[in-house]
């Protein structure tokens, strides 16, 4: 199933988008979050300097009908809040896409990553777009089980490859001792090895926006 990870512009006259424009350097990152009809609520991480400003700001705004702060550290503060202009969360329930937490927000725009096939995501632009809110696509990748990205034997080998520190630096498990602990010769060990990272690294770059980028032409 494609991954996608969008860079949302939120609209103007919503107080997240208003306030976050307002704090540039301050970032909202919404950890939980549950849509009602018309309303929703949620858990919200504000990491900035002035969170005591911040929060007496949210409180003023229209839109945020309650918030109750919950802990803080000199950084950061945790707040549960409830809000008329639950624009984002609508959206994709109304187009039944999983999303992931957190989402951050920072200066108007919104982070987050979806799961959905590409029709879906035409679907959520479209619905975007009667909010007043587009997207640019960070990254589009298929995501793939580790069941069918590696063989059986290759995903032996790199949990045994783990578990006795021949990833960890400084490593503490040569080759050959991986080799002696599986009962393999040791440049079948190593040939495995390199085909299973192979593998496990070409996957992890598919999300690489550079990546994916085209090259430029000489």
């Amino acid at each position: 199933m494609p991954r996608a990870k969008l860079d949302v512009k939120l609209p103007d006259g919503v107080w997240i988008s208003d306030l976050s424009r307002d704090l540039p350097e301050t970032t909202f990152r919404v950890l939980a979050a549950l849509p009602g009809d018309e309303s929703g609520v949620g858990l919200l991480e504000v990491v900035g300097s002035d969170l005591a400003g911040t929060i007496r700001e949210m409180e003023s705004l229209d839109g945020v009908t309650d918030i109750e702060p919950l802990e803080s550290t000199e950084r950061s503060v945790l707040v549960q809040f409830s809000t008329t202009q639950p624009l984002l969360l609508l959206s994709l329930r109304e187009v039944g896409l999983p999303f992931e937490l957190p989402i951050d927000i920072e200066a108007g725009r919104a982070t987050l990553e979806v799961v959905a096939p590409h029709e879906q995501l035409s679907m959520l632009r479209t619905q975007f777009e009667q909010f007043g809110m587009s997207f640019d696509v960070v990254y589009l990748y298929e995501s793939v089980d580790s069941e069918q990205l590696l063989t059986e034997r290759q995903r032996e080998l790199l949990v045994a490859a783990l578990r006795n520190g021949y990833y960890d630096t400084p490593r503490t498990c040569t080759l050959t001792e991986l080799a002696e602990e599986v009962g393999a010769a040791k440049s079948t060990v190593s040939e495995s090895l390199h085909r299973a990272e192979e593998k496990v690294i070409k996957q992890f770059a598919e999300r690489i926006p550079q990546w994916n980028a085209p090259s430029d032409a000489a």
